[in-house]
């Protein structure tokens, strides 16, 4: 599925913007019939264009005020170790983006956390006790000026 028309492009943007809405008030939103948009959103879904439908939650409000972008090298860089990295990665909690990137480092992950201590707990479980680990090069976040989940849409 490539070739999106303009009501699949406005669906897309109108639930990139509140995918809270009703299947009713979407359909309004984006003017069809409210069949046509919950048969246009399936397809969507049914296709992978539409991953998944979460809700963007303030982490200073629920104790996760600390963030870190930490860019992190392996000594051995081979499938299995890449792979093994990042299998451990993506299981813990506070991480809530795994890259592997290249060149640099061989991973960046964005973590969430209560508070410097639960950063270092989080450092000895999944960095420090990890003997594949080279270098962990992290940056605190002093303030978040943007943070946006959308994607910019192809023009009709």
């Amino acid at each position: 599925m490539n070739e999106f028309d303009i009501i699949d492009l406005r669906l897309l943007d109108a639930l990139q913007t509140d995918a809270s809405l009703s299947n009713q008030d979407l359909a309004a939103k984006v003017a069809v019939s409210p069949a046509t948009c919950l048969r246009r959103v399936k397809r969507l879904l049914d296709a992978g264009i539409i991953e998944r439908r979460v809700a963007l939650l303030s982490p200073d409000k629920l104790g996760a005020g600390l963030s870190a972008l930490l860019e992190i090298t392996l000594d051995r860089q081979g499938a299995e170790h890449l792979d093994a990295f990042e299998a451990r990665a993506v299981q813990e909690a506070a991480v809530q983006q795994c890259w592997r990137v290249s060149p640099g480092p061989d991973f960046v992950l964005v973590v969430q956390v209560a508070d410097m201590p639960a950063y270092h707990a989080l450092t000895q479980r999944l960095l420090t006790q990890d003997a594949n680990v080279r270098n962990i090069k992290a940056f605190f976040s002093v303030k978040r000026a943007k943070f946006d989940t959308r994607i910019g849409l192809p023009a009709p």
